[in-house]
Order: C-alpha cells, then sequence, then structure tokens
C-alpha cells in the first residue's frame, strides 16, 4: 500500500467500525464450504444483543453454517419448522426435534442456550430457504434466514 499517513487513520477508524460486519456480510456473498470463507473468522453468523449478524445468508447445498454468539447474552438458534423445506432436517441449538420441543425445553430451563463465544453448527443439505430465530430474543425481532442453493 503507497497511501500517505493521512489515509491510514481514517481506513482504521473505518476497519474498527465495520470490519466485523463487513467480514460477515462477505462471508454471507461468497458462500462457505465448511468454515468461513473469509478467513477471518471461525464463524458465518454472530450473534449481538438483540440480533443476528448477518441476518441473510446465502450458501450452497453441502454446507455448513457456524452461529457464534458474539454477545454476553445467552441464545438460541431454532428453526421456524413451517419456514423450511418440506423435505430438510428440522435444527435447533439443543439438538430438540421440533420447534416445539425447543420452545418447551428453553421455558423449562433455557434448553438450547448457546452461551458466549460458543457456537452451533448445521449443515444444509436441501436447497430452499430456512427462517429461524433466537427463542429469548423473539419479540425483540431477533430473526435469520438462510437461503441454500444448488
Amino acid at each position: 500500500m503507497n497511501g500517505s499517513q493521512g489515509s491510514v487513520p481514517s481506513r482504521r477508524e473505518f476497519l474498527v467500525g465495520a470490519g466485523a460486519v463487513g467480514a460477515s456480510a462477505l462471508a454471507g456473498c461468497s458462500g462457505v464450504s465448511g468454515s468461513n470463507s473469509s478467513g477471518s473468522d471461525d464463524y458465518d453468523v454472530g450473534m449481538t444483543a438483540v440480533a443476528f449478524t448477518t441476518p441473510e445468508l446465502t450458501v450452497s447445498v453441502g454446507d455448513e453454517v457456524v452461529w457464534r454468539n458474539t454477545s454476553s447474552r445467552g441464545h438460541t438458534v431454532t428453526a421456524y419448522e413451517d419456514s423450511i423445506p418440506e423435505e430438510a432436517e428440522f435444527f435447533a441449538s439443543g439438538g430438540f426435534d421440533s420447534e416445539g420441543e425447543a420452545r418447551d425445553a428453553f421455558g423449562n430451563g433455557l434448553g438450547g442456550i448457546i452461551d458466549s463465544g460458543s457456537s452451533y453448527s448445521h449443515t444444509f443439505e436441501v436447497p430452499g430457504t430456512y427462517e429461524y430465530v433466537c427463542i429469548p430474543h423473539e419479540q425483540s425481532g431477533m430473526v435469520g434466514t438462510v437461503v441454500v442453493e444448488e
């Protein structure tokens, strides 16, 4: 890089302010192949206080998506059972077999919680659109979408 020293602070300020969001956005645009293709992090979707970053991710059939709790709050990842392809496997942190089971487990002892710094992953084998939610922050709008393409 041959920019002047005057441009270095503004570049650093930009990277500090947008680095995590930019890395997540790039991962979503370029797809994943078992790990974050940007190479800067080991997850595809971060979790802030009440949002998934990025809220929509596009991947290919057979790709694994990794959600990382990047906040201090506990979160879940739970598929909306009626908003995934009919042939697709249901997914939820905690390994539950249905949305109702995941909701009951959370309500009866915080089942499925992903603690700060921990991760959850799922491999998508069926093309289509998958909508999911963080159960404790659903009313705050913490929902996301994974689009799986052939």
